[in-house]
């Protein structure tokens, strides 16, 4: 089977250069260093790399950032390497720790780019972030006697069925694996049904739960949101395609009810950034984006933003920055078919949390809330207008269900901890 895979890649090698040539129309981060994806990376100069750890995209890269943080600490810098998928993780990656770590893109699942990478990068230990299974790189792995940890793993119902698809080769794969560092205890039971060796699977909770505020991006958030004026606002945080209108339909209803209140739209992918500025326009609802108030800013010509109703946020690497304007925020992905995104970041904060139905990659982030009263989840935009007008005109009740999302993050820390305990332990093999 590992070999028809491995058939399968390298006939599908061709195009997955030209998907990149294709996507870099849209983002052009992805037709550069593309020989980082062939394993054609600079070897490290100086100490060696302590832990290399892959995080896909801008998601596990935020999840990773404590962790490496603590690596940094531990090891030294320079002694990481980081790699992602995207290059939107890979500009995460870059803003939090510049030239502290070793970055580039991940190679591609083929023999003998795997073998290149790990020649030139030689890391003592392996750390993949969440739910990436690469069979050839886990076997070379093995056969190196890298240790390999599989970090804030989870597996959802949706992911367990296409594997079990071909679980005799997600069992061969799982075998290479040190460590599985299951997020919870569903997840740690699908793992070992797939294959993963029994004591080999653990549950040390989520690393999301171990997330550090960023306070001078908070600080900025509120002197940002005091520009505004006061008034109501919420944020529609981490949209995606389809999820921006019913942000804005919800909107439309709510101004009529508050016509003071303010939308904060904060799109996953910037790629769309344009193009939902143009469907805010088509609306009439008056607006303003991060970009342009940050160019106005810098001529010395601050506009008045008192009647704005919308607020773009057409920036990376600055949700913290959006989350600390808001009153209650609304979690995107969980309205179309994604899985839904990180509702903890608004739940550290001390807001109430919406989200819609499709919350099938952070489900036990999800019934936590849920259990706890820090999150309502509705089923469209007309219910997403109706939480908002109820919640936005109840001070009393945002800072009850605020309070005790921030009470469940708090209470469920220590992710971390259990993590570097599970990687120190790990004695690389010569």
């Amino acid at each position: 089977m590992r070999h028809f895979y491995t058939l399968l890649l390298y006939l599908a090698a061709p195009f997955a250069l030209l998907r990149l040539l294709w996507k870099s129309r849209q983002l052009a981060g992805y037709r550069g260093r593309i020989g980082e994806r062939f394993g054609f990376v600079p070897r490290p100069s100086g100490d060696a790399i302590a832990v290399w750890v892959h995080a896909v995209s801008v998601g596990e890269a935020l999840a990773a950032q404590p962790l490496i943080e603590a690596l940094l600490a531990r090891y030294g810098e320079r002694s990481i390497w980081v790699t992602t998928t995207t290059p939107t993780g890979s500009a995460r990656v870059i803003a939090a720790f510049g030239d502290r770590v070793h970055h580039s893109y991940a190679p591609y699942d083929l023999p003998d780019v795997v073998s290149r990478f790990l020649d030139r990068v030689r890391p003592a230990r392996f750390v993949v972030m969440e739910t990436e299974l690469w069979p050839n790189l886990f076997r070379a792995c093995c056969v190196r006697g890298i240790p390999l940890t599989i970090a804030n793993a989870r597996l959802s119902p949706r992911s367990f069925r296409g594997y079990g698809r071909v679980r005799g080769f997600a069992r061969d794969t799982l075998s290479d694996v040190t460590m599985i560092a299951a997020q919870s205890k569903s997840d740690a039971a699908r793992f070992r049904t797939l294959g993963g060796v029994r004591e080999r699977v653990r549950v040390i909770g989520n690393l999301k739960f171990d997330l550090n505020l960023p306070e001078a991006s908070l600080d900025d958030g509120s002197l940002l949101r005091a520009r505004f004026g006061a008034r109501p606002v919420w944020i529609a945080a981490s949209t995606h395609d389809g999820e921006e209108a019913a942000a804005l339909d919800a909107h439309a209803a709510l101004v009529e009810l508050q016509p003071d209140a303010l939308l904060v739209l904060v799109p996953r992918h910037p790629q769309r950034f344009d193009a939902v500025w143009s469907l805010i326009e088509d609306t009439g609802l008056r607006s303003e984006r991060r970009s342009r108030l940050a160019a106005l800013d810098k001529s010395g010509h601050a506009p008045d933003l008192s009647a704005a109703q919308v607020f773009l946020g057409d920036s990376m690497g600055e949700m913290f920055l959006y989350l600390a304007m808001a009153d209650v925020a609304f979690v995107g992905g969980s309205l179309v078919d994604v899985g839904g995104h990180n509702v903890l970041e608004p739940a550290a904060l001390g807001l109430p949390v919406l989200f819609g139905p499709q919350m099938h990659n952070f489900e036990a982030a999800r019934a936590l809330l849920l259990e706890k009263i820090a999150a309502v989840e509705v089923a469209d935009a007309a219910q997403l207008a109706e939480e908002l007008a109820v919640l936005l005109a109840s001070p009393d009740r945002c800072r009850a269900m605020g309070a005790a999302g921030a009470a469940a993050v708090a209470g469920n820390r220590g992710a971390l901890k259990r993590l570097l305990t599970i990687i120190e332990a790990q004695t690389p093999c010569d």
